[in-house]
């Protein structure tokens, strides 16, 4: 069994003066934000799910559903990034403000065209993991840095998750 040792962050951004509990009174507009590298294969998925719940953690992000869409949104752009490209390491970036988390993963390039959502048959087993980050997403998209140079698929969810209340309500 090959023993895996979690990165060090690559990138680390803290607003001066930030306090540390960030569910406490924000500074309007502070964002902090961190980063880490990923070897392309199948078991970072689960790493990259861990590493940003102990970042969303340490940010004091306590509302469950918001871990919940961000761990979903990590994972389906990750394994992506692991299945549909040639990358020989996958960045993720964590970003957090008062009011929303983004998510973005970068990879080296090398799919074949952008990522866009596709609506599978019912039996389908594979193919739906942009659709779930649209459905859980406030926004996302991709950034093409260029041919072979790479990509960013990126997401942003709120902090707190709309409860079920105020969401059947924009249904009603």
């Amino acid at each position: 069994m090959e023993s895996v040792t979690p990165p060090a962050p690559l990138r680390t951004e803290a607003t001066e003066g930030r306090p540390g509990d960030l569910a406490e009174a924000w500074p309007e507009g502070a964002e902090v934000c961190v980063s880490f590298a990923l070897a392309p294969r199948p078991g970072s998925v689960a790493q990259a799910r861990r590493l940003m719940r102990t970042q969303l953690d340490g940010w004091s992000v306590r509302d469950d559903d918001a871990c919940d869409a961000a761990a979903l949104v990590i994972s389906e752009l990750v394994t992506n990034a692991v299945v549909h490209t040639a990358s020989r390491r996958i960045i993720c970036e964590l970003c957090a403000d008062s009011e929303k988390l983004r998510i973005a993963v970068r990879d080296e390039g090398c799919g074949s065209g952008m990522p866009r959502p596709v609506h599978r048959g019912a039996d389908d087993e594979h193919g739906r993991g942009l659709l779930l980050v649209d459905a859980v997403s406030s926004a996302w998209g991709v950034h093409e840095a260029g041919p072979d140079i790479g990509r960013t698929v990126w997401a942003e969810l709120r902090r707190t998750a709309p409860s079920v209340t105020t969401t059947a309500a924009a249904y009603a």
